[in-house]
């Protein structure tokens, strides 16, 4: 009896924020490869997000173990990219705080 092998691809897809989503779900891949890191078994990763099916995750789950660097700076980017949007967020907080500060003040001077 002969085997056909064939490769497959990671069940991956690019968003165009750069972001990768697991198989058809909208699942990052940071998500399912924090939840595996913190110990979550691919069953339990499925349970807890139901759009994604187990034959993708134990695909990604061994992707990431099979090319553990492209996998981490994937990561490291995309922690980047959230301390980023993180910055410009307490900023702009920071700037509707100076705003209410200066139109509290005006309201007082008036009144």
């Amino acid at each position: 009896m002969t085997y056909s092998l064939q490769a497959e691809c990671p069940p991956l897809r690019e968003e165009s924020d750069g972001s990768l989503r697991v198989g058809q779900s909208r699942v990052l891949l940071e998500i399912v490869i924090r939840a595996f890191e913190d110990g979550a078994t691919p069953e339990a990763i499925t349970q807890r997000y139901s759009t994604l099916s187990l034959p993708d995750v134990y695909a990604v789950i061994a992707y990431r173990l099979r090319h553990p660097e492209e996998v981490e700076a994937y990561l490291a980017g995309r922690e980047r990219v959230a301390a980023s949007v993180a910055g410009q967020f307490h900023q702009q907080r920071n700037d509707l705080g100076d705003i209410r500060a200066r139109l509290l003040a005006r309201r007082q001077a008036r009144g």
